[in-house]
C-alpha cells in the first residue's frame, strides 16, 4: 500500500476530512493528499509552510513533556477557527497530520490514524 492510498483512506474515511500528510520532523511533506474540494485545494500551498511551523511547535511540546516527565509525544490536536489538526507520531523521524473541518468527526479521524500508522511505518 502506498503513502497516497493510506492517507486517502484516512481523509475519505472521516466526515470533514480536508487533507493529510506524512511529514518529516522538519515539517517537510513526504507525501500528501487533499479532499476534492475548493477549500482543500486552497490549503495545498499552505500545507508545507504550516508543516514546518507546526513541526517546531511539536518539538517544543516534546521538550515540555520531557521537563514534566510525561514521556514522548504521541499525538497532539490543535483546534483552530477553520480547521482541526491532528498530529500523530509515526516514528522518531516522521509524523502524520490530518486536517478536518471544525464540524468533522475528530474521533473517527484519530481512530483511522491509529489503525493505519503501522501501514505507514511499513512503507518507510
Amino acid at each position: 500500500m502506498s503513502f497516497q492510498s493510506i492517507l486517502r483512506d484516512i481523509v475519505d474515511g472521516c466526515i470533514g476530512g480536508v487533507g493529510a500528510a506524512l511529514m518529516g520532523r522538519d515539517g517537510i511533506a513526504i507525501d500528501q493528499v487533499l479532499a476534492p474540494s475548493d477549500g482543500a485545494r486552497a490549503l495545498e500551498d499552505e500545507f508545507n509552510a504550516a508543516g514546518v511551523e507546526f513541526g517546531r511547535i511539536l518539538d517544543e511540546i516534546g521538550k515540555a513533556s520531557d521537563a514534566l516527565g510525561g514521556g514522548a509525544l504521541r499525538e497532539s490536536v490543535i483546534c483552530l477557527a477553520r480547521l482541526n489538526l491532528i498530529f500523530h507520531v509515526v516514528d522518531d523521524e516522521y509524523f502524520v497530520v490530518v486536517a478536518l473541518l471544525p464540524d468533522g468527526n475528530l474521533g473517527k479521524a484519530r481512530y483511522l490514524i491509529r489503525r493505519h500508522v503501522a501501514a505507514l511505518r511499513d512503507e518507510l
